[in-house]
């Protein structure tokens, strides 16, 4: 066992980063496989962080990633000793961030032989905060090793994608998905089902796999669209998801900001209904930092709907542009009625320009264009 087999479908990654371990630890090797600096990029859903959590545990492990090990085990939990983990829950990363940690980075390694830095949404660094992260990058610890992670390469400065080795991981394909969650004990069905749905994305799959109710919440959907006959009716889809999206973030996020909240106030010592000088301020920066979370939610809900739909008229167009096509070609193979019925009704041009508009409103949404306005302009389009 190795802490790579978690690491679904990415096996050119797997080779280059083996090599670098084992480059890390000849002291001897010449070579240019280990570097202290590295972005992985690639789609959500591709393995990014988990990629770097595996990268890291090798690193520290005495055996180059054995998996059972407690250096191993930590590490892939994020609480090693000589692991730091950034990850964002909120719309952006801030310079102070960056500068507390960059300050425990240069600290020197506890039990391990490096100290790794890993930093989960680097697309998200404010200007200043990436500025700041630069000069510690330019000017490396000894032992000090950088793991940034992003989406793609122009999410992260010119300057800092200059300073760090690129490793590009891929989509898993759904047969390979679809193989873990086999091996999970889910039914080849499901599987298959969840496999396509998630297009690739392994955490969702997992999460669809195992909740029938998030499988029939995609299916209604997906359904939307097919709704639409006017301007008013086009509102009215929008209305419906967006606010689908608000309290799907609002449940989500509902326990668990009450549950920090109470942790935070017995951190301070609370007394009754009053805490103690200074806490009061803690806790409206928790809320500010929960109102920001809770932004960012939404918006990934309506990301990932939008996402959604746009397999719904990918099935469209492969049904316009394939005459001998196989159910078992399309994402939605449940839908495959409706998708005829729309194939029929419309062209591939027409189809084409729908996918379009979908895609320029997820890019709308992460520039933070108001919600509802986007989706509205878009189910307009899609009317």
């Amino acid at each position: 066992m190795s802490v790579f087999d978690s690491l679904i479908d990415q096996n050119e990654t797997v080779v280059i980063l083996k090599d670098a371990v084992a480059a890390a630890k000849n002291n001897e090797d010449e070579s240019q496989n280990m570097t202290h600096a590295w972005l992985f990029t690639g789609p959500p859903g591709s393995g990014r962080s988990n990629t770097a959590l595996a990268f890291a545990a090798a690193l520290l492990c005495p055996d180059s990633g054995c998996n059972s090990c407690v250096n191993c085990a930590t590490a892939l939990k994020g609480t090693h000793a000589d692991v730091e983990l950034i990850r964002t829950e909120g719309l952006s990363i801030k310079i102070d961030e960056i500068r507390e940690l960059i300050t425990r980075a240069s600290w020197t390694p506890s039990v391990a032989q490096y100290r790794v830095v890993i930093i989960e949404d680097a697309d998200r660094l404010t200007e200043s905060a990436a500025n700041a992260l630069l000069k510690a990058i330019e000017e490396p610890g000894l032992r000090t090793v950088w793991l940034l992670c992003a989406p793609t390469l122009s999410d992260v400065l010119p300057t800092i994608r200059s300073r760090t080795r690129n490793v590009t991981l891929r989509t898993p394909s759904v047969e390979a998905v679809t193989k873990l969650l086999e091996s999970e004990s889910f039914s080849p069905q499901i599987s298959e089902l969840s496999a396509k749905a998630s297009q690739g994305h392994i955490g969702r799959a997992r999460y669809l796999a195992n909740n029938p109710e998030a499988r029939t919440r995609r299916t209604d959907i997906l359904k939307l669209p097919l709704t639409i006959t006017d301007i008013a009716s086009a509102f009215k889809c929008a209305g419906l998801l967006v606010d689908a999206a608000k309290r799907e973030a609002e449940a989500d996020a509902s326990t668990r900001n009450d549950a920090e909240t109470s942790a935070l106030k017995e951190a301070w010592g609370q007394q009754g209904s009053r805490v103690v000088q200074g806490g009061a301020k803690a806790v409206k920066e928790l809320e500010k930092e929960q109102k920001s979370r809770q932004t960012r939610m939404v918006r990934d809900y309506l990301d990932r709907a939008l996402l959604d739909i746009a397999t719904f008229y990918r099935d469209t167009l492969l049904v316009q542009n394939m005459d001998n096509f196989q159910a078992s070609e399309l994402i939605n193979t449940d839908m495959e009625r409706e998708i005829r019925i729309v194939a029929a009704g419309t062209s591939p041009e027409v189809t084409l320009k729908k996918l379009e508009a979908i895609m320029k409103t997820r890019t709308n949404l992460a520039r933070n264009a108001a919600p509802l306005l986007a989706v509205e302009a878009l189910m307009v389009q899609l009317r």
